[in-house]
């Protein structure tokens, strides 16, 4: 059973916090579970971006509570899935915590091991196709994540 999620990405203002908050939301009905982001280079205290929020927003989705923060040894070990959005953060992420190989994952596993590019400083079409790719696939890790 995963009871603590973790989700990551780089500065942990656009993808991390889409994908957090996407995911919380779909398991609302889960009590218990904690779903969280950090960012393994975090603007840390920012919060997420102004299109990311703009996104969740036109969605129903309220982030604006959020703030980012640094990816951990202790985050990454407390965490019962982390799911990252490209394959260089996984490896980052291993070099940090080596521990965690057999629970971190990209967060597009199961839509063809998809990354979701980064759309930072870019513009609102690159955080669309950001956030359709997310909402891909935490619908398609719903079926690991929903018992």
């Amino acid at each position: 059973m995963f009871n603590n999620i973790l989700v990551v990405c780089v500065g942990n203002i656009c993808r991390s916090p889409m994908g957090e908050y996407l995911l919380r939301e779909k398991l609302l009905h889960r009590p218990g579970v904690t779903i969280e982001s950090a960012g393994i280079g975090a603007l840390v205290d920012k919060p997420a971006d102004d299109t990311a929020l703009a996104l969740l927003q036109e969605h129903g989705i309220d982030a604006s509570n959020h703030r980012a923060r640094q990816a951990s040894e202790a985050l990454l070990a407390n965490a019962d899935l982390i799911l990252a959005m490209e394959q260089g953060h996984l490896r980052q992420l291993h070099r940090m915590a080596p521990q965690i190989r057999g629970k971190a994952f990209l967060i597009g596993k199961w839509i063809g091991d998809q990354e979701v590019p980064d759309p930072y400083k870019q513009q609102r079409p690159a955080f669309e196709h950001a956030y359709k790719l997310i909402d891909q696939a935490t619908d398609a890790w719903l079926k690991y994540l929903d018992k």
